[in-house]
């Protein structure tokens, strides 16, 4: 199981991060300093940073650059709200792996992940599949038997989440956080409301209620 460390010191992403990560298989770390993020890549065996440059106690290029000097080779992301070019040069030339900005989807950012860790050619899935449904990744379509099904966004990111996740419950909160993002309303019932979609057009043996727990594509 791979370990992230997570350095951000907004709360409200950090855990956002977390929970999504964590739905998604990893292990993952949070710190909200450049100084516990250096003493934490020291001290810790951790496959990947996310780290944002915009912390309290020292810039995130800082931190880069301290613990590629001492021979960190862990995969760093830097996630960040500075979008101009000479700051993702600095970034790169310190050593990051990949540069993401803020605003950002959480889809893009785990496929940024997914593909810094994957084994070398080793390739992501181009479908996952539960039953009769398979969701076409590429293509963003989904089938049921040899019917296409049409499947809005939120609706196939939510199909998306379940199948790589096949068999693990993930709570109403880990769904909401995974696919709407971190400004979800942790009391709205838009989880219940789109797996009544997705049962409708998928048929109802894919996807399983855990009483009091969640759901889960089986």
């Amino acid at each position: 199981m791979n370990r992230i460390l997570i350095v951000e010191d907004e709360a409200r992403i950090a855990s956002f991060l977390e929970k999504g990560l964590r739905a998604q298989g990893f292990t993952s770390q949070t710190v909200a300093s450049g100084r516990e993020a250096i003493l934490a890549a020291r001290d810790a065996d951790f496959d990947l940073m996310v780290l944002d440059l915009g912390l309290p106690d020292m810039d995130g290029h800082r931190v880069l650059r301290e613990i590629r000097a001492r021979g960190e080779r862990l995969c760093v992301i830097i996630l960040t709200a500075r979008q101009t070019v000479s700051e993702k040069v600095a970034g790169f030339d310190e050593g990051a792996d990949d540069y993401v900005t803020k605003p950002f989807a959480f889809d893009e950012l785990l496929a940024r992940i997914r593909a810094r860790l994957r084994p070398a050619g080793e390739a992501e899935p181009e479908t996952l599949s539960a039953g009769p449904v398979t969701l076409h990744l590429l293509s963003r379509t989904a089938t049921v038997g040899d019917t296409v099904v049409e499947l809005s966004t939120r609706e196939f990111q939510m199909a998306e989440t379940l199948l790589r996740s096949r068999g693990q419950v993930l709570s109403r909160e880990q769904l909401l956080s995974r696919v709407w993002g971190y400004d979800y309303d942790p009391g709205s019932n838009v989880v219940d409301v789109y797996i009544g979609y997705l049962r409708r057009k998928l048929g109802d043996g894919v996807i399983e209620t855990v009483r009091g727990a969640g759901y889960r594509a089986v």
